[in-house]
């Protein structure tokens, strides 16, 4: 594999009279993720912003069985293009990702030999971020922190919250800032680091162009796809993506489903689309077949090329988790126009679900709210057309170019001479 390398500080030129150096900056990541390599490669476009990531294992290069799909991915889309990377060195591989495995080293000689300016991590429940902070801190580099926890994406132990409470208490001088992914995420560091600490908003965002692009190219194709699921003209389709895991709670959706499904009776009833593998999928199947219901399918992991397709076709978008640190499928769906219902536990609710304007929140675990929010989208096309044209203008401001400005910001606080703006 090609891997691009930091160049040794001799080769660095000095810039030319009159213009600009270059801001570097080291990011740190346990590896290529499908959702942040569009945005590595929109950052490396700046022209005064000089990126470097250094992953800490390339097992989604590799190929990998992905623990929560229990199935083997390889990702359909390029997740190494369009900016420079550096694997750092293993002390042992592993194919998989935990605290401190792989085990890395060699952090302080590249950031020492790259000359940077300022260092980024992600989250710092990861060894390779805490060697990164403390690396920083040895060269007096300024660290932005960014990480998707928030304060109620899951209920967590007294002695869990004591601890945590105490190590961000010791981690906070070695960082100069914090980067938020939206409101829940930026009361969980005010909460922890201070309501006086550095929070720039950095919005978890989807490649919200590539999306488009695939949902026009996808629509001609709509209604071949229905019919080869089975699925009429009139019948509205709800739609679930996502790793068929205790934790999603899938089976709050099937319940409400066949719920909905018993009682009504009256044709065009609704069906529902399935999109995910994982621990779960056999129990859910099997709850399905009980149940006598022709009305459901299960399409197994779709890849990211085949999603699009999936979102242009359904009509309303759930995601009935229990725990769900954002949940970036909701921005896809809104992306696509559609109507969303969440649970309380999705850490994007307070961002991008509106209640009665793009959708529904309902408490987590709440089967009956559930089957209410569904009746009422069900019920009324022109409620869902509305919704989601709602969901498509809400999720519009959450994209790469709005990361970009909160990104900049943060390095103007924590670079002395780099400005905010260009």
């Amino acid at each position: 594999m090609h891997c691009l390398s930091l160049a040794d500080p001799s080769d660095i030129q000095p810039s030319p009279a009159g213009e600009r150096r270059k801001v570097r900056v080291a990011y740190f990541v346990s590896h290529p993720i499908q959702y942040q390599a569009p945005l590595l490669r929109r950052i490396a476009q700046e022209p005064d912003i000089d990126l470097t990531v250094f992953f800490s294992s390339d097992i989604s290069v590799r190929g990998y069985r992905d623990t929560g799909f229990g199935v083997h991915v390889e990702w359909d889309v390029p997740l190494l293009d369009g900016y420079k990377y550096e694997f750092l060195p293993r002390l042992r591989n592993s194919d998989k990702i935990g605290f401190a495995t792989p085990l890395n080293h060699g952090i302080f000689r590249r950031l020492r030999r790259g000359r940077f300016d300022a260092v980024w991590v992600f989250s710092y429940s990861r060894l390779v971020s805490l060697q990164a902070i403390l690396a920083a801190a040895l060269l007096r580099l300024p660290v932005m922190i960014r990480t998707d926890s928030s304060l109620f994406d899951r209920k967590r132990s007294a002695p869990i919250l004591l601890a945590k409470t105490i190590f961000l208490r010791l981690l906070r001088p070695g960082l100069a800032s914090a980067l938020s992914i939206g409101k829940g995420n930026t009361e969980y560091w005010k909460k922890y680091l201070g309501r006086e600490f550095p929070v720039f908003t950095m919005p978890f965002a989807v490649d919200n162009d590539f999306f488009q692009r695939k949902l026009r190219e996808a629509a001609p194709h709509r209604e071949e796809l229905r019919r080869k699921l089975g699925f009429g003209p009139d019948r509205p389709i709800i739609g679930f993506a996502a790793k068929l895991t205790t934790g999603k709670r899938c089976i709050d959706l099937v319940e409400a489903f066949l719920q909905i499904v018993s009682e009504s009776g009256q044709p065009p009833g609704p069906c529902l689309l399935i999109a995910g593998d994982g621990e779960e999928r056999a129990a859910l199947e099997a709850r399905v077949r009980d149940s006598d219901c022709s009305d459901s399918r299960f399409l197994g992991f779709l890849n990211q090329m085949e999603l699009p397709a999936f979102y242009d076709l359904i009509d309303i978008f759930v995601l009935p988790s229990n725990q769900d640190a954002w949940g970036l499928v909701v921005n896809e769906a809104m992306i696509a126009g559609k109507p969303v219902i969440v649970t309380d536990r999705v850490g994007c609710h307070p961002d991008l679900v509106q209640n009665g304007v793009n959708g529904f929140v309902y408490g987590a675990g709440d089967v009956k709210a559930l089957s209410e929010c569904l009746r009422c989208l069900i019920a009324d096309p022109e409620l869902r057309k509305r919704m989601g044209e709602n969901s498509r203008r809400i999720v519009s401001e959450y994209s790469f170019e709005q990361d970009v400005i909160g990104f900049r910001k943060a390095l103007a606080q924590a670079v002395p001479g780099f400005e905010r703006c260009r």
